[in-house]
């Protein structure tokens, strides 16, 4: 039996990081918000392990997290990572800086301690309810009409909103209604790797058994392990590697298999690992998917943001940082939005009877929100395309090219320039974790950093004999028209 549980203003579907954070900025605006989340409150239950991959939050991130008053709460519990700590499969160790200096460096946090301060956060505003177990099977759009299940008593319910926001992941439920409506575009590209979680535990004491400031990497061509740190001394590591092939999930059917496979490839690691065969057995391979659709918004009904709109692969530690520089943009569309005269309200919807549509308006007339998501979604689609793009690319980089003594050559070139050259380069990875500035501009300026680099080290073989003067006037024609167009939001960011 279906039955009618309630109207609300905004519904938002999933409390996850984003759709939580969402309801903060909303609440600050005096907005009441219903959310409504398929997982039993974490706070209170137990819930399964194994999918996490810790955050890596940077300045994106940090910048909505400062805008909603929580960035101090949320970095006491964070461990700062100042480069990659790469391990060779002889042991041998090399470190690479992410900054040009200490003072640009990436937090390690925890997934799940942040999705529950964002919680209990968005729930002390007052204006903010969350509702859990509650999966969301699909909307009714052009009524209003979102579709739950609560499992534990399997019920089935039916919430009226007048908006809707999907922030329900990669899988949304909502962008699977939306995508049938017509001319709807979406594109879902899973990657042929898949993943799997498991720890190094603290040492004695609460020691760090690994370089505690950097994000760890066993690159081994077409996969790799990596392990990032946590606050109580432990490491979160995740292997990432094909589905099918020679080294492969395929291949690892047996305790025995896991541990020779570890033993070979990872066989400084394989003594910090707590319990490796069993954990590899226990926790969930889990999948990594691309997704791009247009438009994110039906009118002022619906609209997605975060990974239901703009799902990208871990590898550039961009994928809440991306979830949160949504809700920047779209809080900055609202204020541009207020400051040219407009307005936001409601648009209520009504109920006569059981029978009634659930879709006639009492209050005619724009809300204000259809044109603030129209601008979002125009302001912000081409951002989150370059950064899917550069995710996939970050991934090359990071399980084979790390390795490779060209491309450390060109890196070791890249932090020469950058600092002969201050201001006059700055690498595609600062630009998009230690600024502020558009994902697709930071791309098209790592195309032309690529450019100079190939041209320098052309013909050396060690980085000090790169020609400086060269260097100056290559830079001078390829990058600095391009860093001309965003010097405002780079010195911001610099400062």
């Amino acid at each position: 039996m279906i039955t009618l549980r309630r109207k609300t203003d905004i519904a938002v579907i999933g409390a996850g990081l984003v759709g939580s954070l969402l309801s903060i900025f909303l609440a600050k605006r005096k907005f009441a918000i219903d959310i409504f989340e398929r997982r039993p409150d974490m706070r209170t239950e137990t819930v399964s392990a194994g999918r996490s991959i810790n955050l890596a939050v940077s300045t994106r991130g940090i910048h909505a997290l400062k805008r909603a008053g929580l960035d101090e709460d949320v970095l006491k519990y964070a461990v700062p990572m100042r480069g990659r700590m790469i391990h060779a499969i002889d042991g041998q160790l090399a470190y690479q800086p992410y900054g040009k200096d200490d003072s640009e460096y990436i937090n390690s946090i925890s997934r799940a301690d942040l999705n529950k301060s964002l919680m209990t956060r968005a729930e002390e505003t007052g204006l903010v309810d969350i509702y859990f177990n509650q999966k969301c099977t699909g909307m009714d759009i052009d009524k209003g009409i979102v579709s739950l299940y609560h499992e534990p008593d399997n019920q089935y319910a039916d919430v009226v909103a007048n908006i809707v926001i999907g922030t329900d992941g990669s899988a949304s439920a909502i962008r699977h209604d939306m995508a049938k409506l017509p001319d709807y575009e979406c594109t879902e590209s899973e990657l042929d790797h898949g993943y799997k979680e498991l720890v190094i535990p603290a040492g004695n004491d609460g020691a760090f058994q690994l370089e505690k400031n950097a994000l760890h990497i066993w690159p081994r061509g077409t996969f790799m392990l990596i392990a990032l740190p946590n606050f109580d001394g432990s490491f979160t590591c995740t292997l990432f590697l094909p589905w099918e092939g020679a080294n492969s999930f395929e291949k690892l059917k047996t305790p025995k298999d896991v541990k020779r496979f570890f033993q070979e490839q990872f066989a400084d690691a394989v003594p910090l690992i707590a319990d490796l065969e069993q954990t590899f057995f226990d926790n969930p391979t889990g999948h990594m998917v691309t997704v791009k659709c247009s438009p994110w918004n039906v009118e002022e009904k619906v609209l997605l943001l975060g990974d239901a709109a703009h799902a990208i692969v871990p590898f550039f530690g961009q994928g809440m940082n991306a979830g949160f520089e949504d809700l920047t943009i779209l809080d900055e569309c609202i204020d541009h939005h207020i400051a040219q005269g407009g307005a936001l309200y409601i648009n209520r919807r009504s109920r006569e009877s059981e029978k009634d549509t659930l879709s006639r308006r009492i209050q005619e007339g724009s809300s204000g929100w259809g044109q603030v998501f129209n601008d979002f979604v125009t302001k912000r689609k081409v951002d989150t395309d370059a950064i899917a793009d550069m995710a996939v690319e970050n991934f090359i980089e990071m399980r084979d090219k790390v390795g490779i003594p060209k491309f450390l050559l060109e890196k070791a070139v890249e932090k020469i320039l950058q600092k002969e050259f201050p201001g006059s380069y700055l690498s595609r990875y600062s630009l998009v974790t230690f600024s502020n500035v558009p994902y697709s501009f930071a791309m098209k300026a790592g195309i032309a950093n690529d450019e100079v680099l190939s041209e320098l080290c052309a013909n050396i073989t060690k980085p000090e004999e790169v020609d400086l003067k060269r260097a100056q006037t290559l830079l001078k024609a390829k990058v600095a028209p391009l860093l001309e167009e965003h010097s405002e939001e780079l010195f911001a960011s610099a400062k």
